[in-house]
């Protein structure tokens, strides 16, 4: 009854306010309304290759210079001036809040004596951190980042327990940031120790068995001013014994001859060993080495795999024994087993579990089976297997779904995980290993109805004819006459899948009346290494070609049509944005690229960007440089060209994808611009890529989003 009366309620209030005669994007009246604020410029060339390449916007690279700021505060001003004078915002921030307000909880994990989980009240910026001595005991808050800063901008961006649970190290990332600051709390007491450790950016901690201190990895310390416009160099590999300065801290890998190089070290469960994983980018190929904890310290660590040539992820050890995820030779992944003390080479380890016709995304073992998560069409399976490879059960899920967790050690009994869909909250459930049982840890209650909506997977054909999956969700009864509102939400980069997940926000425009349309591109990991290569690098225009295919056979296919029809993605995904609109301007009503990559010749050049040339490429390489330019959104806008109604998103102090991607390209294009479509620039403040972000913050801007598309397709 609550949810139909609170669904009710927000129908009504849209209802009413669609007699307030909104005013659609690209009208007459809207033209005098934009006066975009002049960027700073300069006669800036770059030669690539002998081509000439104007840069007239690099000033805004500088997102603490004096202009730069005046034209952010310009452009927020129109911005949100436009977005306030919508009248359906206030009934979306509304609902939107009244749905985000149930009790989410976390996969538990059992850590020594006790448990560990999060859990938000609803409305929290940030997710807290409970441990309990029960399953059904009382929880205590081992710590709480809202209490941290009065904004909610403080986040808990890395967490790992000492093996016998007495001890817990912990990451804060500061508004966004992936710069985080370590340091190490006395669980039974809830009171830190002196322990704080900075400078460290992409690493987890590893403790000893002992629990006298753990392995991270660290940068230098940057340069003043180069946490945006600096790269990151030269991490290395320590160990930190507790109560001592970092200072201290004992170097136990490096590469001083390669200085993209990142390195990670992990202590197996029985303390013997130290796994070293080290990568040099985004793709899942890796060095392995090994160090035996009881041998001399100073020992130089043991090669067991010395190229980047393919995956190995270290999951356990049984002795010397070690088992890796792989993907050599097996593009849908495998699992071997590798004695490290024997004389064979890796590439002659026995297989455990061997290729399936599914992509294998992870392996955990616990309780002695290997718990292993499949995906099937970008569904989840979870196959269980005993120690020998033998086939022991498949997960029973309630529907088709994404199932993550499963974690825990070989002598645990138990595991946990969550299980979510576009139209199911996630619901956490313990699981007998012995039995195979799964029981509902808990559940949310959310103000909605989810047998009041439906999702569907289809295929189609992408334009070299590669079959594309794509799942589309809605209200039931939906009527297939063209005119529905839908958002084309995708990726399609870095081997990452996009499953099945809910939000919130996406249940609020379903209730609008929109569909919610999910493609699986090319580029991601959903079927494999193959699939993720042929979206990368030379062949990444395949990731556009799918997307594109996506619109128009939504199109096609009477669901929408173009003036009602939104696409967005952030990132990648806002890349992805960027280039569809470029390459199709003809083909959308609205466009909403979050946190870019736009500027396709110069990402590497920023923080972390030259990680990313695995994926894209590089312009210092005269064949990629070519590929890049042809499709890089900054470079490919064109003067002159009616683009859709476009809403950039970013923030100012974004450490990852910096903010200069979209400021330049918010300056391009609305200087290109041909017709009445507003070309906006949302800049959120003390904000970063989006990991972390607040709460407030995140039913602010699904506020803002929604109500630039209400009135940009006229719904």
């Amino acid at each position: 009854m609550i949810a139909k009366r609170l669904a009710a309620s927000f129908a009504g209030a849209i209802l009413a306010m669609s007699s307030l005669s909104l005013l659609q994007a690209g009208s007459p009246k809207d033209k005098k309304a934009f006066d975009y604020p002049p960027a700073p410029k300069s006669d800036t060339v770059d030669d690539y290759h002998g081509n000439k390449v104007p840069d007239p916007y690099r000033p805004l690279e500088d997102p603490d210079s004096a202009e730069t700021r005046a034209w952010v505060e310009a452009e927020n001003k129109i911005t949100f001036g436009y977005l306030e004078k919508i009248p359906a915002r206030a009934a979306i921030k509304k609902r939107l809040t009244e749905l985000w307000d149930y009790e989410k909880f976390g996969v538990p994990s059992k850590e020594g004596d006790r448990y560990a989980f999060t859990r938000n009240s609803g409305l929290q910026n940030q997710s807290v951190l409970y441990t309990a001595d029960a399953l059904d005991g009382e929880p205590k808050v081992l710590i709480d980042p809202n209490a941290l800063t009065k904004d909610g901008t403080m986040a808990l961006s890395g967490a790992k327990f000492s093996q016998d649970g007495k001890l817990f190290a912990y990451g804060l990332a500061s508004a966004g940031s992936d710069w985080q600051e370590w340091k190490v709390r006395d669980v039974a007491t809830g009171k830190d120790l002196d322990d704080q450790l900075k400078w460290i950016k992409f690493s987890g901690a590893s403790w000893t068995k002992d629990g006298k201190g753990f392995y991270y990895g660290r940068y230098p310390e940057p340069k003043a001013g180069d946490n945006l416009k600096g790269a990151n160099f030269f991490q290395k590999l320590y160990y930190h014994k507790i109560g001592t300065p970092q200072a201290d801290d004992i170097l136990v890998y490096e590469r001083a001859d390669q200085k993209i190089w990142q390195f990670s070290g992990g202590v197996t469960d029985d303390g013997q060993y130290l796994v070293i994983t080290v990568s040099k980018g985004t793709d899942d190929k890796y060095q392995i080495l090994y160090k035996d904890l009881d041998a001399d310290p100073k020992a130089t660590p043991i090669t067991i795999v010395g190229n980047f040539d393919d995956e190995w992820t270290f999951i356990d050890n049984a002795g010397p024994t070690f088992f890796f995820k792989t993907d050599r030779h097996s593009p849908r992944g495998k699992v071997i087993a590798y004695n490290v003390r024997g004389e064979a080479p890796i590439a002659e380890a026995k297989t455990i579990i061997p290729e399936a016709a599914e992509t294998l995304q992870g392996v955990n073992l616990v309780g002695d089976h290997f718990f292993a998560s499949y995906l099937k069409d970008a569904k989840t399976v979870v196959k269980v297997f005993d120690l020998k490879g033998k086939p022991v059960r498949e997960v029973k899920f309630p529907g088709i779904g994404t199932a993550a967790g499963f974690g825990g050690k070989r002598s645990d009994k138990e595991t946990f995980y969550s299980f979510t869909s576009f139209t199911t909250p996630p619901t956490v459930y313990r699981h007998d290993v012995a039995t195979g049982e799964s029981t509902v840890f808990k559940t949310p209650k959310v103000a909605f109805n989810p047998e009041d909506y439906e999702t569907t997977q289809v295929f189609y054909a992408s334009k070299d004819g590669t079959k594309v999956p794509m799942f589309i969700s809605h209200k039931k009864g939906l009527k297939l006459d063209g005119k529905n509102p839908t958002l084309l939400y995708a990726y399609g980069g870095f081997n990452i899948s996009l499953t099945p997940a809910f939000s919130p926000a996406n249940i609020v425009w379903m209730e609008m009346g929109g569909i919610y349309a999910v493609p699986n591109l090319r580029g991601g990991g959903e079927y494999g290494e193959d699939w993720h290569k042929a979206g990368t690098k030379l062949k990444k225009q395949n990731v556009f070609d799918d997307f594109i295919a996506g619109a128009e056979w939504l199109i096609d296919n009477k669901y929408t049509s173009t003036p009602k029809l939104a696409i967005a993605g952030g990132s990648n995904g806002g890349l992805l944005v960027g280039a569809s609109i470029t390459q199709r301007p003809d083909l959308y009503g609205a466009a909403l690229p979050a946190v870019g990559v736009m500027d396709m010749l110069r990402f590497h050049t920023f923080t972390i960007g030259h990680a990313w040339v695995d994926d894209y490429g590089s312009s210092e390489n005269a064949e990629e440089f070519k590929a890049l330019f042809k499709y890089s959104p900054l470079h490919n806008l064109k003067p002159g060209t009616c683009y859709p109604a476009t809403m950039v998103t970013t923030a100012d102090h974004d450490d990852r994808v910096v903010p200069a991607h979209s400021f330049k390209f918010a300056a391009t294009l609305q200087a290109a611009q041909s017709c009445d479509n507003p070309v906006l620039i949302r800049i959120e403040t003390k904000a970063g890529h989006g990991a972390g972000k607040p709460t407030a913050k995140i039913i602010e801007e699904a506020a803002d989003r929604y109500a630039f598309l209400v009135k940009s397709l006229g719904m």
